[in-house]
């Protein structure tokens, strides 16, 4: 590292901003500032200046002299450091982004108590900067550019994300690669939150398919870390956050691209007859054909390639023959516990020639399980008895539960979230605004919770037989008791209680406000069970095990929030709940009438544990939804 002039002054001018950040003296904080300006205007270096002249520079008087002579003897200004370590690391970084000024970051985090790029996404797409002073439609939106601009080479993206992308991709590939076998596999193939790369088996050779993907921008990622599926692991919940704009501006651009292969320069598609073809076990390229990216791990014996377009995001593919294709499609769809399982109690052949993933099973003794169901040793238990039931589609979800109106933090009125429920044939509509501590998200207070019944009540007169049920998403408060007394509670067709603040806590405290807020008569339905937002923010740790026996002691539906930043309760969690008697319900969280296509993530993720419609409120119809609510109000005595 040297210590130049450009270092120092980067010293002094990191110093200044987190100062005020932290509403130091601004005296002090602007004396920092002017002398990282005049540091780094300096045509000499500071080290070629005698300690006792550097004070009769302009701008740099005694005290910033001595911590000159501190960073060139030591390497670090102890001050700053002093900062750095009580300031959260994502506050940090919120000053790489552009527009984000210390004032500016100080509000994000001391009143909006936002400590990461990925909260302050979230915040964005619910308009709660809007609230604040200082942050205008625009500004809010610049900063989302802004974040989504600076965070799109982190490499790890969301499955709601990046799946369009994905499809765009495929698609140009079987129009390019039509005698070839392909077909996507690894996480993409079993519905994974969160993707770390987009993965393909192909009977391709590697080098047309490299000169494909050249052809369109992309160049071959030496870079890249070949996996063995095999040993796959639960995603990472980090602090990556994908560009949405960028992947969807990318997906565009490759449905559109022309990617005819050019005589000179790419294989024509195959024509040649079968009796004419290389047999296909000399077809895997030679070591000597093999680009740079392709790599082969070991516990694999196909190479793989891997290539990366200007979005970042890692595409690889196995290469397999015909004979081998549905072995290696299936081997690399599963997670290592399911394939250790597989390996261990069955007697399947792996050297058998299938000609589909039903054909291995069959072979095997095992009812079919779908690629993202292949996750875990239970189902696999489970198919070896019985075939699997039909899971959860999206079209058997019928209402909308958890939503957010103009009332809070929604971008719509009340009625435009009902009339597009009609629009998309749902039944009834739980709107759930936001609660009085919600202050951020302009909470309903009880004066305003009265006039939203009022136009509840107006409304279902006017919409019927389409039904807006009364809902709050109620804040649970660090003792654990709900935001209304009982008698604004009961006013209420049913209650989602969640967490949103003091969310650093540790499991004691967040089972103890939980479990109250479990107990109490007038929660319906836990929402977001532990608060995560996946590639921003970890949850606050729980016994899920303890927290599931208490919603099935008392009646509680789980929420599966289907946000795609969300996704929670985990669905790793869902099998012991069924096995407890609680319901899941799939709910958007919308705060906007496009949020309502949400529910198809929340229901790709409920899928990979085996929920089906039966077992999920947001399947339930009109009158049976009713009916549940009147039952468990009965029975709670409410």
């Amino acid at each position: 590292m040297a210590i130049d002039n450009d270092y120092i002054a980067d010293q002094f001018s990191l110093l200044s901003k987190i100062m005020d950040i932290h509403g130091e003296n601004s005296f002090k904080t602007k004396s920092y500032s002017i002398a990282s300006f005049t540091i780094e205007k300096l045509p000499q270096p500071l080290q070629e200046i005698p300690p006792e002249k550097i004070t009769s520079i302009k701008g740099i008087g005694d005290a910033i002299a001595k911590k000159i002579q501190e960073i060139i003897t030591t390497g670090e200004l102890r001050l700053l450091r002093e900062y750095i370590e009580k300031t959260p690391p994502g506050i940090l970084e919120l000053l790489r982004i552009k527009g984000l000024g210390p004032k500016k970051i100080a509000t994000i985090w001391k009143e909006m108590e936002i400590e990461s790029m990925g909260e302050l996404l979230y915040a964005c797409q619910e308009n709660r900067l809007l609230l604040y002073k200082g942050f205008g439609e625009k500004t809010q939106q610049n900063v989302r550019e802004a974040i989504e601009f600076f965070l799109k080479s982190q490499g790890s993206h969301l499955y709601a994300e990046i799946e369009a992308y994905a499809q765009a991709i495929h698609e140009k590939l079987q129009q390019h690669f039509k005698n070839e076998q392909l077909h996507f596999t690894g996480e993409f193939r079993r519905q994974l939150e969160i993707i770390d790369q987009l993965q393909w088996v192909t009977t391709a050779l590697s080098i047309p398919l490299q000169q494909f993907f050249e052809s369109n921008g992309f160049t071959a990622d030496t870079a890249a870390q070949s996996t063995n599926q095999n040993t796959a692991s639960l995603p990472a919940i980090a602090v990556d956050i994908p560009s949405s704009s960028a992947i969807k501006s990318a997906a565009d651009r490759i449905l559109t691209a022309d990617t005819t292969p050019a005589s000179d320069t790419t294989l024509a598609p195959d024509t040649t007859p079968a009796s004419d073809k290389i047999p296909t076990s000399d077809r895997t390229p030679v070591p000597d054909r093999i680009p740079a990216a392709i790599i082969i791990p070991s516990g694999l014996s196909s190479p793989i390639s891997h290539f990366k377009g200007p979005e970042n995001i890692t595409l690889s593919f196995i290469h397999t023959t015909p004979e081998a294709f549905t072995t290696t499609l299936f081997e690399t769809s599963c997670s290592g516990e399911f394939l250790d399982t597989w390996s261990q109690t069955t007697s399947w052949n792996r050297g058998r020639l299938y000609a589909n993933e039903e054909e291995l099973f069959q072979s095997a003794g095992i009812s079919f399980i779908p690629p993202y169901q292949r996750e875990q040793k239970r189902t696999l238990e489970q198919a070896a008895s019985n075939p699997l039931p039909a899971v959860i589609q999206p079209t058997d979800i019928r209402a909308i539960i958890h939503s957010h109106s103009k009332w809070s933090d929604g971008s719509n009125t009340l009625e435009e979230m009902a009339t597009a429920c009609i629009e998309k044939r749902y039944e009834y509509l739980v709107i759930s605004d936001h609660s009085k501590s919600a202050f951020y998200a302009q909470g309903l207070n009880e004066d305003r919770i009265k006039e939203q019944h009022g136009e509840i009540e107006a409304l279902n007169r006017k919409l019927a037989p389409f039904v807006i049920f009364k809902s709050i998403e109620c804040d649970i408060l660090s003792d654990g008791a709900l935001d209304y007394s009982d008698n604004i509670l009961s006013t209420f067709d049913l209650v989602i209680a969640s967490v949103h603040s003091n969310l650093k806590m540790p499991e004691e405290k967040a089972m103890t406000r939980l479990l109250r807020a479990i107990e109490n008569p007038y929660t319906t339905i836990l929402g977001h069970l532990t608060g995560r937002l996946l590639l921003s923010r970890p949850g606050y740790p729980v016994d899920h095990k303890k927290i599931i026996d208490a919603c099935a002691a008392n009646q509680v539906v789980i929420e599966l929030n289907a946000h795609p930043r969300r996704l929670d309760m985990d669905w790793r969690w869902i099998g012991y709940a069924l096995e407890k008697g609680v319901l899941i319900s799939i709910d958007p969280d919308a705060h906007s009438t496009n949020g309502y296509k949400d529910v198809k993530y929340g229901t790709l993720t409920a899928q990979k544990a085996g929920l089906t419609p039966d077992k999920n409120l947001s399947s339930f119809g009109l009158e049976q939804f009713r009916s549940f609510l009147a039952a468990r109000k009965k029975l709670k005595g409410i």
